[in-house]
């Protein structure tokens, strides 16, 4: 799509190169029948200009070209206007650019948006500057808690205060589909406050694009989604179920940072030998879930009953399981897990993803 926009901009600017050409009597322009004065000759000139200038940012600032782009689409439809008879028919390649400058500046300002947000989310965060853990810091967990956190490595560290992940998804979007879906994330998660921003892109097929963002700030969860980052598709917030279920996945994901199961907001109980419930409460959100490990201590699974959308009058069993684990950073965390549902249907796992690169107690954006 990119190379047939780049031709597309080449061709619509040499076209604009011939008007200046013929106003300066250099060649015949047949396609343009009527004369072009000097004058007008310059604005053909200055548009091919334009177009240019376009395609090397798409080619070298690719989130950028949008702002010369659009500059161009606006000189050529004057000209075009001006030239009509003859011209008419360069307004349909002025509406392709125009419609590809619209999805692109969707797509920075949809970025820019996500930065913002990330950048409050980070300077609003603190720093937990307590000692090192020891043995006799996680001596209140459940034993098999305390197990999982001698085992991956968290005793003799300092706390982790942040993170930054970078992931690579399969999804599949619906139970019946067969077909997995690509797609890139990137996340920021905070211990204090508890805090998650993550973004997604992937692609439906070779044409259409997909992002979206998810986010628990503040005890409140936000979820949406955007084709081509320009139309929304799907969006959840200012709901108890959103709030609810944004901040059991915050749970669950504590297993790529230990040390927050010693968060003032997580209660532990003992349920059996190797599962412990954790029950999370944040500013008058509250959800749970259980976390399962084997016999040497490793993370195995985190089971919870899950709303899956604002209409769902039911929650759903939602589990998440470790396919995976390394050594990260020092710390042995889950690097693959697979997400399922369990519906009347039967199970649907929907999501895959591998751990790309983890970074802790990062500094800023």
């Amino acid at each position: 799509m990119r190379l047939a926009l780049i031709i597309l901009l080449g061709i619509h600017g040499i076209i604009h190169l011939f008007g200046f050409l013929k106003a300066f009597d250099v060649v015949e322009f047949n396609a343009i029948s009527q004369p072009i004065s000097k004058a007008f000759g310059l604005v053909w000139f200055f548009t091919f200009i334009l177009f240019v200038f376009t395609i090397l940012l798409l080619i070298f600032k690719p989130e950028y070209w949008w702002l010369i782009g659009f500059l161009g689409v606006i000189s050529s439809q004057i000209l075009i206007l001006n030239y009509w008879s003859d011209a008419k028919f360069g307004t349909i390649a002025n509406l392709i650019i125009l419609i590809s400058v619209m999805i692109a500046y969707s797509s920075f300002s949809f970025k820019n948006k996500i930065i913002e947000e990330r950048i409050v989310m980070l300077e609003n965060s603190k720093n937990i500057t307590e000692d090192v853990i020891t043995k006799e810091t996680i001596s209140g967990l459940p034993f098999i808690v305390q197990h999982w956190l001698m085992n991956n490595g968290t005793i003799g560290k300092s706390p982790i205060s942040n993170l930054h992940l970078v992931q690579e998804l399969e999804l599949k979007l619906k139970p019946e589909k067969s077909k997995w879906n690509n797609g890139t994330a990137e996340q920021y998660i905070t211990v204090q406050p508890p805090s998650f921003n993550w973004s997604i892109s992937t692609q439906m097929n070779s044409i259409i694009n997909v992002v979206g963002r998810d986010k628990f700030q503040n005890g409140h969860g936000e979820m949406i989604i955007k084709l081509f980052s320009l139309l929304p598709v799907a969006e959840a917030k200012n709901h108890e179920h959103v709030d609810k279920a944004t901040l059991q996945r915050y749970l669950a994901e504590i297993v790529w940072y230990p040390s927050a199961a010693l968060s003032s907001y997580i209660k532990w109980d003992s349920l059996s030998e190797y599962s412990a419930l954790a029950t999370m409460e944040f500013r008058g959100t509250k959800g749970s879930g259980e976390f399962h490990f084997d016999e040497k201590g490793t993370f195995k699974k985190f089971v919870a009953m899950r709303y899956q959308d604002i209409n769902s009058v039911i929650p759903t069993e939602w589990t998440v399981v470790a396919t995976k684990t390394e050594e990260r950073n020092g710390i042995k965390i889950p690097v693959n897990c697979e997400a399922s549902w369990k519906l009347e249907s039967g199970n649907w796992t929907w999501l895959k993803l591998k751990i790309k690169d983890i970074e802790y107690n990062v500094k800023k954006f």
